[in-house]
């Protein structure tokens, strides 16, 4: 019986793959772009940074990491996001030493135990940024705009920018007491987990996915109306921006997300066409996590993209995912001799940057020129004693058939002529 992958996971096969690496080097290069540089970290952290840096309200620590003890008896988990991890390293190197702002993006895959559905996987690829150091507005209107720019240039327009403001440690508390005070009113209404987590951050209830936890709290106040001056003044800054860039967006004061380090402006990409949960991008500004982690107060804001999502998204509207690699030259061998000297020309068309195969099976004539034709092949070359004698062959242009005979020295120069 063959062993089957876990479910939740995702095989990407060798027909798909120059999907991923398109993307992957469009998301690098638009970083690029905007000032950021790649940064690596472990895909398995201790398991107390994310206890302390996603906070143990939320669901994805109360149930969706995977955490296993080691065998030095150390508690481990599977990163289940990137932004934790990407703290504890610029404070584990001194980069907030650096000069700020710092920005860094990053390529990862992360885990968790979550119920797979369109898009989401236990298993799942996400493309991530950082900055450190920046308070001011502009930081977060402009990552915003990265965002944005990133949809745009993939060809994805069904995506819409929403945004909220969560408040901060002055304005939070007072605005938790006008959340607990409303879901006690209603508390035979709330499932389970809503119900402990109206002590400990009743703001977690307004993300429940329960069905009468969010017709409750669809009634209850809102952040947007319970900010202090500084909060109201540095949304209000973000939109300002965000509509002198022409980059349109929704006020929605729903959006809280799902991790206890935001603070501020929070936001999601938010497409119409991939289910219910339609969440493309989230992200949103984090000024406390740096300290909580251990490191001096810093402000600083991120977000996330998954990719298999983004996937999605792209494939609903059509959008362009890049080419798979065309062989450039299929060198067909007769004999022993013919079958070193392909070998030989494959490798100095490599060297000089073509996609080029010869056959390593030992078929016959028929077979290989079978094979060429699968792999879709722009020429192909058949070598046999007489070509190696005279240095040279004819070459055949596969989708007009038209023949060219050639010196093998040229050979370079034909293939270039794309």
């Amino acid at each position: 019986m063959i062993t089957t992958a876990p479910r939740g996971t995702q095989d990407v096969l060798p027909e798909e793959s120059y999907k991923w690496q398109y993307i992957e080097q469009a998301l690098t290069a638009l970083s690029q772009k905007f000032g950021f540089h790649e940064v690596r970290t472990p895909v398995f952290e201790h398991t107390q940074l994310f206890d302390r840096g996603v906070g143990d309200t939320t669901d994805i620590v109360q149930k969706e990491m995977y955490t296993f003890e080691d065998k030095g008896g150390r508690s481990i988990t599977l990163r289940p996001e990137g932004t934790a991890s990407v703290v504890r390293c610029s404070l584990e190197h001194g980069l907030l030493g650096r000069s700020l702002p710092l920005k860094m993006s990053y390529l990862i895959d992360c885990f968790r135990y979550e119920k797979p559905q369109a898009g989401r996987y236990r298993q799942f690829r996400q493309f991530g940024a950082e900055v450190f150091g920046s308070q001011h507005p502009a930081c977060d209107a402009e990552l915003i705009a990265f965002v944005s720019q990133i949809f745009e240039t993939l060809g994805v327009g069904d995506i819409g920018v929403e945004i909220n403001s969560i408040g901060c440690p002055k304005c939070r508390p007072m605005y938790h007491d006008k959340l607990r005070a409303y879901f006690n009113q209603h508390i035979d209404q709330l499932c389970p987990t809503c119900r402990e987590r109206l002590e400990k951050n009743p703001l977690r209830i307004l993300d429940c996915k329960n069905d009468s936890c969010k017709e409750v709290a669809a009634g209850a106040p809102k952040g947007i109306d319970n900010l202090c001056e500084e909060c109201h003044d540095h949304f209000e800054g973000v939109k300002t921006r965000l509509d002198a860039m022409g980059i349109s967006y929704t006020v929605n004061p729903q959006i809280v997300r799902g991790l206890d380090y935001y603070t501020k402006t929070v936001f999601e990409f938010v497409s119409q066409n991939i289910g219910a949960q339609g969440t493309v991008c989230g992200g949103g500004r984090y000024d406390g996590l740096v300290q909580t982690l251990g490191g001096a107060p810093t402000p600083a804001i991120g977000f996330a993209i998954g990719l298999q999502r983004l996937m999605l998204v792209m494939e609903h509207a059509g959008a362009f995912m890049g080419r798979d690699t065309v062989c450039d030259l299929y060198i067909a061998s007769i004999g022993e001799a013919a079958s070193v000297k392909s070998q030989q020309i494959a490798m100095d068309l490599r060297r000089q940057g073509f996609f080029c195969e010869s056959d390593v099976q030992g078929r016959s004539l028929k077979a290989q020129m079978k094979y060429a034709d699968k792999l879709g092949a722009r020429y192909t070359l058949v070598l046999g004693d007489d070509e190696i004698a005279a240095g040279r062959g004819k070459v055949k242009n596969m989708e007009t058939g038209e023949e060219t005979e050639i010196d093998f020295s040229a050979l370079g120069s034909l293939l270039g002529q794309r």
